[in-house]
């Protein structure tokens, strides 16, 4: 026996005390508390919910009853009668599809006149710049027509001086390409 107990090897055993630690939601920890069930918070939450969560799923179920028994209704009906729901649902939707088609257009058209406007009005800033422009140029155009119509006058009131009274050429030049003796009495 004696071999037996020096081949034993002595077993040390540690005991570790195991502290539980919860992290609350601000990174502290906290010691675990022993709590022996939920908080009175929790419990007067589940009470007052209980009731309305119950009579919403009893309306649920009641609205569900009602649709199938509607429908059970009303599949003979709108089998019988497909001949002419089928037109007068085509015809409606045709109609929706018209008045929302005729209503985008007249929006496009409308949005289209409110940018031509805009875009007149921010060029309506310059057109009085371009109509003074427009008007110093016609004066312009005025003055020279006027000075051009005066030296015409000018010279044709030189010409007919030059001609005298009797229409004779005084100075041997003739207006218009009249004849010399032409204007003379015979």
């Amino acid at each position: 026996m004696a071999t037996y107990d020096r081949d034993r090897h002595p077993q040390q055993v540690q005991v570790h005390t195991v502290h539980d630690q919860r992290i609350d939601r601000f990174g502290d920890r906290s010691h675990y508390q022993n709590q022996q069930g939920p908080s009175k918070s929790k419990v007067l939450a589940v009470i007052a919910l209980l009731p309305v969560g119950g009579a919403l799923l009893g309306l649920a179920g009641i609205t569900l009853v009602g649709t199938m028994i509607g429908l059970a209704v009303a599949t003979p009906l709108f089998l019988i009668f497909s001949p002419i729901l089928v037109p007068a649902v085509l015809t409606i939707g045709l109609a929706v599809a018209g008045f929302l088609t005729s209503g985008t257009f007249g929006l496009t058209g409308l949005s289209s006149l409110s940018y031509l406007v805009n875009s007149l009005r921010q060029i309506t800033g310059t057109v009085p710049e371009q109509v003074d422009s427009a008007k110093r140029r016609l004066q312009d155009l005025v003055e020279y027509t006027g000075q051009k119509t005066k030296d015409v006058g000018q010279t044709i009131q030189d010409k007919a001086h030059d001609i005298g009274p009797e229409g004779a050429v005084h100075a041997g030049s003739a207006v218009g390409g009249a004849k010399e003796g032409r204007g003379t009495k015979a």
